[in-house]
């Protein structure tokens, strides 16, 4: 089936990455806690704190709030294919707050035993994401048994943290990647004037440019995984008049063209089958995502 990405209010967001070369990238930023399932292929994590090398029938909680490093390697059999899965926000809290005692995850935790009741819950939570005709009650708990099975390997993802700067015009722009943000616009959104902004952006060792830039890339990078819409309609979504603009900007920022992510270097398996149901495409909190 054609790959989406999902979401379901007050349940989380899901999709599947789909990969046909090796490809490493350079500081992607991880805005909120996410797990990831490898399915086919090899996925090389790094950040400040270490590096994990997770296989297939393996995963990884990755906290959000920090950038890493990513490298997908291919299966012997060609292809890279992953499932990721964000908790809401609400269940993560809820589940943080019942159980204080669980060190909260720094960076990133591996779950690498192949347990196949563990498969079964996760993939029981990506449906309850997928599928809306499982009641709300359900998904929900579907999603919390998902976070207990973290816990027992050693770990919850925390509460989200005091917001930098950066990251709330992350969420701003995000909201609508194609509109031409300026400086005063950005500014006048948090209160405050341009040299203010300019100013705490320094102190953050960014800029505004390059925080747009970054953030619109990043989920070109998402759409380009997870979807099979055409690099021009991407290029537009996140806000690029032309295709040749998108493509010099994105080999600039990742270190090779959009349309390396779905060229084949050899022949891959079948794609991931799960059970769904498709609707056209709609924008969820002004970025385009896909619901069932």
């Amino acid at each position: 089936m054609e790959p989406r990405i999902f979401i379901r209010p007050g349940v989380g967001i899901s999709a599947d990455i789909l990969q046909q070369q090796e490809l490493e990238f350079k500081r992607l930023f991880v805005e909120q806690s996410v797990l990831i399932y490898v399915q086919q292929g090899i996925k090389v994590l790094r950040w400040e704190g270490g590096e994990y090398i997770i296989r297939a029938g393996e995963a990884i909680a990755v906290a959000g709030g920090q950038s890493v490093d990513i490298t997908n390697r291919l299966a012997e059999d060609g292809g890279y294919r992953a499932h990721w899965l964000v908790c809401d926000k609400g269940l993560v809290d809820s589940y943080a707050e019942a159980h204080p005692q669980q060190p909260a995850i720094v960076g990133a935790l591996p779950i690498q035993q192949r347990s196949p009741e563990f498969r079964v819950a996760l993939e029981h939570a990506l449906l309850a994401v997928r599928d809306e005709t499982i009641p709300a009650d359900i998904a929900r708990h579907r999603m919390a048994e998902l976070l207990l099975w973290i816990g027992l390997h050693g770990g919850r993802f925390s509460p989200v943290r005091a917001l930098t700067l950066g990251s709330k015009i992350r969420h701003l722009v995000g909201r609508d990647l194609a509109h031409e943000w300026s400086a005063a616009q950005v500014a006048s959104a948090f209160a405050m004037s341009e040299a203010t902004l300019r100013r705490k952006l320094g102190d953050e060792g960014t800029t505004l440019s390059a925080i747009l830039l970054d953030t619109r890339m990043s989920f070109a990078l998402k759409l380009l995984q997870s979807t099979r819409q055409p690099v021009t309609q991407i290029a537009v979504n996140v806000g690029f008049c032309t295709p040749s603009h998108f493509a010099a900007r994105f080999k600039d920022r990742f270190g090779f063209t959009p349309t390396a992510i779905r060229t084949p270097c050899r022949a891959t398996a079948q794609p991931i089958s799960l059970r769904r149901t498709q609707q056209p495409s709609q924008a969820v909190d002004g970025q385009l995502l896909y619901k069932k």
